[in-house]
């Protein structure tokens, strides 16, 4: 057989069986890289609790909350969340509440910059990404048998 010919099938035969590995790496870089962006910030405004308030208050406009309660409750999905996506413990449920939390993030500001609303949507592209498939084989999810929590093998 030409090399050429057998060159394709032999990189599509080798994909078939390393996909699931790759997939699950990437799940996990995914995890970790929106967790991080998402933790960092609730780090930030959790080591000065009286300025985060006075942010909600002044600058974001969150709706239907007040801005002490809006304050606290983003503080707290900022730091739980992003744990609970790492881990890969219920991950979906985790990242539908990311997902919602990021779009409230993005319109709550009004002087969001154009780079802003870049970072919003690719982070929210990350999470709908793990809202569909799941967190991988490498999660606790997978670990503890929930069922739909991982990208399903099809063997």
């Amino acid at each position: 057989m030409n090399p050429w010919i057998a060159f394709p099938a032999r990189l599509d035969a080798w994909a078939g069986q390393h996909l699931s590995a790759l997939t699950d790496l990437f799940l996990l870089g995914l995890r970790i890289h929106v967790a991080h962006a998402f933790f960092a910030s609730g780090l930030t405004k959790f080591a000065d609790l009286e300025s985060t308030v006075a942010l909600f208050e002044n600058e974001y406009r969150v709706p239907v909350l007040s801005p002490m309660l809006a304050a606290y409750a983003g503080t707290a999905a900022e730091l739980a969340l992003p744990v609970l996506i790492v881990l890969g413990l219920f991950t979906r449920p985790a990242a539908l509440a990311l997902f919602v939390f990021n779009i409230v993030a993005a319109v709550s500001y009004p002087d969001i910059s154009p780079a802003g609303v870049k970072d919003h949507w690719v982070w929210g592209t990350m999470i709908a990404t793990l809202l569909f498939f799941g967190a991988g084989r490498w999660s606790l999810d997978r670990g503890l048998g929930r069922r739909g929590a991982a990208v399903r093998d099809p063997a």
